[in-house]
């Protein structure tokens, strides 16, 4: 039986910074600490577990087998003393609960703003620590104990995590208002991704949703601009650099102060569910199930 006195937090850290950046040298630089000294820390925790963990090349580091089982491990006890960390904080401050979130910017955009200000309003005493990210680096801080929940795109890889559906909205597309398509009721897919157009990164998902959409019909989408936000999207397609395929509730923040019209599209799964994840509800503390719980006695309002 393994001596538990013995496990270095610090160690343990190390490890998993090592680890995620496939590089001791990088490991050891987050620590402020020497190679030699990250060296001799992760030695001394294979000679203690007994196995190798890290396999080592000229490209740098990776973990062996044993090396990922104990990297997933040490994330979760990491992130449970983190939250520790945090509670005995948050007791200090008088803070009742910690909400940690991460959401992608359809949530950000759309109906989380108005879902956490009612959150706020029936539990004044809970910090929220939100987090503005793409849907993969919100699954990857869920993985990672960094986050609590996070709010996804549906195409988005969740293996190993539990999701509900938070949100249903729908993708239209945003054009200035004298452009041709402006008159149109609904503006065929494919005439739409033969337009420039304004984006999020490549791998948010509604980017990705859109692309594989261009595809389907033989197209490539034709990106010009990519931004971070809606915000920003809609400010592109008000200075005609491109058109853009986002969702309504998104739209409709910006589009009569800039000028912009809202056309229906067809030809394409305009349908767009956003997921809240988590990695156990039954793990979850009492605040982030107080918000799991709002969340469900709307969900009967959802569109179908």
């Amino acid at each position: 039986m393994i001596n538990l006195n013995r496990f270095d937090l610090v160690t343990l850290r190390l490890f998993v910074a090592v680890v995620d950046a496939g590089s001791l040298t990088a490991g050891a630089d987050r620590f402020g600490i020497s190679l030699a000294a990250a060296s001799k820390r992760i030695a001394e925790l294979e000679q203690h577990v007994g196995v190798s963990l890290l396999q080592r090349g000229q490209r740098g580091v990776r973990a062996t087998a044993d090396g990922q089982t104990l990297h997933r491990h040490a994330i979760e006890v990491i992130a449970r003393l983190e939250q520790l960390a945090q509670a005995v904080d948050d007791l200090q401050a008088g803070v009742s609960g910690h909400l940690r979130l991460w959401a992608n910017p359809s949530a950000f955009g759309g109906f989380l703003p108005d879902l956490l200000s009612r959150f706020a309003q029936r539990y004044p005493d809970v910090r929220i620590e939100l987090e503005d990210a793409l849907s993969e680096d919100a699954v990857r801080a869920i993985q990672k104990g960094e986050a609590e929940l996070a709010i996804i795109g549906d195409n988005v890889p969740s293996e190993g995590l539990e999701t509900l559906v938070c949100n249903v909205d729908r993708l239209v597309l945003l054009v200035p208002r004298d452009h041709r398509f402006a008159s149109m009721a609904s503006v065929p897919v494919e005439l739409a991704v033969a337009e420039d157009q304004i984006a999020l990164a490549r791998s948010a998902s509604l980017t990705r949703k859109v692309i594989a959409a261009a595809e389907a019909v033989g197209k490539s989408l034709r990106i010009r601009v990519q931004v971070r936000s809606f915000d920003s999207m809609c400010r592109m397609v008000g200075c005609r650099l491109g058109l853009a395929i986002m969702p309504s509730a998104a739209a409709r923040l910006y589009a009569d102060a800039l000028g912009l019209a809202i056309v229906a599209l067809e030809g394409i799964e305009v349908e767009r569910r956003l997921l809240l994840a988590m990695r156990k509800r039954a793990d979850l503390s009492a605040t982030a199930v107080a918000l799991v719980e709002m969340i469900e006695a709307e969900a009967p309002l959802l569109p179908r």
